[in-house]
C-alpha cells in the first residue's frame, strides 16, 4: 500500500510511548499516510508521570523541520510539545521558509498526570504569536483555560472559550470536552462561520494517554488525504474513541490506547 500523503510532525518525544512523537508516528501510519518528525524535546516518563525534560536546541530543531522539508515536502504541519519562546520563534521561522500553510497545532501544555510542560512565558508566545499561523488548534479544556483565562464548566463555556481563541487569531478551533463531568463526550469545533459539537459515548477508564496527540494528528491525516475539515474532525474523534475503546490496560497509571484499532491484521505471524 503506498502511503496516501506526508505528514511532517514537530513535537517532543515520549519514552512510554503513548503520547508525543510516539503516538503522532503510530497514527499517521496507522491510517495510511508517511510520517517525518522534528523532536523538540526527549521526556523521560511512564505511564505514572514525568521524570525529567531535555530540551532539544531551537538550532537543531529548526534544521530538521527545513532539511526534511527540503528533500520530501509535507502535505500538513502537525505542531504539540513547543516548550519554550526561543523554540516557538525557531519553528515559526522554519515554517515562514518551508512554505507550508496547512498547520495543525496541539498546544501540549500539562502531561495527562498534570506536569506543566512549558513554560509561562511559551505560553504567552502561543497566544500572541503562533495561533494567527495555524489552520487549526485543538486545546483541551484545561488547556483552553489557560490560553484564555477562563473557567470552562460546561458545552457553553467551551463554545465561549472557542470564541476568545478565534478572537486571538485562530481561524479554527476543536476544544476537546474530556475533562468535562457529564456522561457524554463532547467536542466543539468552531470558527467565525459555524459552530459544530460533536456527541460521543464517554468511557469510564484512566487509560487515556496521549488521546490529544493521537487526534490532532489523525486530523491532520484526513486533511491531508482531501477531507473538509468537520469530516475530518468527525473521523478523527471516532477513530481516537475505538483506541480509547480498546482499552489495552498497560502500565501503573494513566496507560496509552490503541493505536492499531483501525488495523485489521489477516496473516498469521509464523
Amino acid at each position: 500500500m503506498k502511503p496516501r500523503s506526508k505528514i511532517l510532525i514537530i513535537a517532543g518525544s515520549d519514552s512510554s510511548g503513548g503520547a508525543g512523537i510516539q503516538a503522532d508516528i503510530k497514527t499517521v501510519t496507522a491510517l495510511g499516510s508517511y510520517a517525518m518528525t522534528a523532536v523538540t524535546a526527549v521526556t523521560v516518563q511512564n505511564t505514572t508521570g514525568v521524570k525529567s525534560i531535555i530540551p532539544i536546541s531551537p538550532k537543531e530543531i529548526s534544521n530538521q523541520i527545513e532539511f526534511v522539508s527540503k528533500d520530501i515536502k509535507p502535505d500538513i504541519i502537525k505542531i504539540g510539545m513547543l516548550h519554550s519562546t526561543s523554540v516557538i520563534n525557531a519553528v515559526l521561522n522554519s515554517l515562514k521558509k518551508i512554505k507550508i500553510h496547512k498547520i495543525v497545532l496541539d498546544p501540549v501544555i500539562t502531561a495527562k498526570g498534570g506536569t506543566k510542560l512549558i513554560n509561562n512565558d511559551a505560553i504567552k508566545n502561543i497566544r500572541d504569536k503562533f495561533l494567527k499561523r495555524v489552520f487549526l488548534i485543538t486545546p483541551n479544556i484545561p488547556e483552553a483555560e489557560i490560553l484564555t483565562n477562563t473557567k470552562i464548566n460546561n458545552t457553553e463555556d467551551m463554545i465561549y472559550a472557542a470564541n476568545k481563541i478565534i478572537n486571538l487569531g485562530a481561524k479554527n478551533v476543536l476544544i476537546k470536552g474530556g475533562h468535562l463531568k457529564s456522561r457524554v463526550m463532547y467536542d466543539i469545533l468552531v470558527n467565525k462561520k459555524e459552530i459544530n459539537i460533536f456527541r460521543n459515548k464517554k468511557y469510564t477508564t484512566k487509560n487515556t494517554h496521549g488521546t490529544g496527540c493521537t487526534l490532532s494528528s489523525a486530523i491532520a491525516t484526513y486533511l491531508s488525504c482531501g477531507k473538509l475539515l468537520k469530516k475530518s474532525c468527525e473521523l478523527g474523534i471516532k477513530y481516537v474513541n475505538q483506541a480509547i475503546g480498546s482499552n489495552l490496560n498497560y502500565g501503573k497509571g494513566h496507560g496509552p490506547i490503541n493505536h492499531l484499532n483501525s488495523i485489521k491484521i489477516n496473516k498469521k505471524f509464523i
